[in-house]
Order: structure tokens, then C-alpha cells, then sequence
């Protein structure tokens, strides 16, 4: 299960953020988002575990946690989103957005 993490303070890594919840269970990966400029952590993360039950039971346990710096974790079921590829082709690229005038219409 994918787990959304916010409220981390700006000094955790993704070692830190790995340990914290491998007390829960097995933990496949852990990623700080960092900022693109500074590369410090914004304050969140994302996390997978194989094993839904230890996930939901690290929820129950660490979800409102406060933790150093007066700082109150909030921990929940990542939700998908989806990503760009050659699949998708965007709002301006359907098949009935056609430079041009759309489809069939021609400008001249």
C-alpha cells in the first residue's frame, strides 16, 4: 500500500522516514519530497509497504503523532494519480482538437 505522509519535519531524509515506519512493518520504499532549488525537504513523503495490514496499522498508530518541533504527522492512503505518457495526450491534443478548426474544418 502507497502512504502520503505530511507534517515531517524539514530534516528528515528518506532514511529517517524508512525507519520510522519499519517499526510498523516491511517497508519497500521511502521518498522525501525535496525542493527542486535548496534540495531541503518539503515536509512530506511517500512510503510503500507490501503488506496492507502493517500499513493500516502504521496509519492507526502514526497518523496525528506530534513530533519534534511542535510538528503533527499526518499519515493516509497515498491516492493515485495519473501520469502523463504516450497514452495520454493532454487536453489540446484529442483526436477532436486538431489545429485547423477541429475535425474535418479547415481554415484558410
Amino acid at each position: 500500500m502507497k502512504l502520503f505522509i505530511a507534517g515531517l519535519p524539514y530534516d528528515f531524509d528518506d532514511v529517517d522516514l524508512k525507519e520510522m515506519f519499519e517499526l510498523y512493518g516491511e517497508v519497500n520504499s521511502a521518498k522525501v519530497a525535496l525542493d527542486k532549488e535548496t534540495r531541503k525537504s518539503r515536509g512530506f513523503g511517500f512510503l510503500d509497504m507490501p503488506n496492507d495490514n502493517e500499513a493500516l496499522e502504521a496509519i492507526q498508530a502514526l497518523n496525528g503523532a506530534n513530533l519534534k518541533g511542535g510538528k503533527q504527522l499526518s499519515v493516509k492512503k497515498s491516492e493515485e494519480q495519473p501520469r502523463p505518457g504516450f497514452g495520454n495526450r493532454g487536453p489540446d491534443r484529442g483526436p477532436d482538437r486538431r489545429p485547423g478548426g477541429g475535425p474535418g474544418g479547415r481554415r484558410y
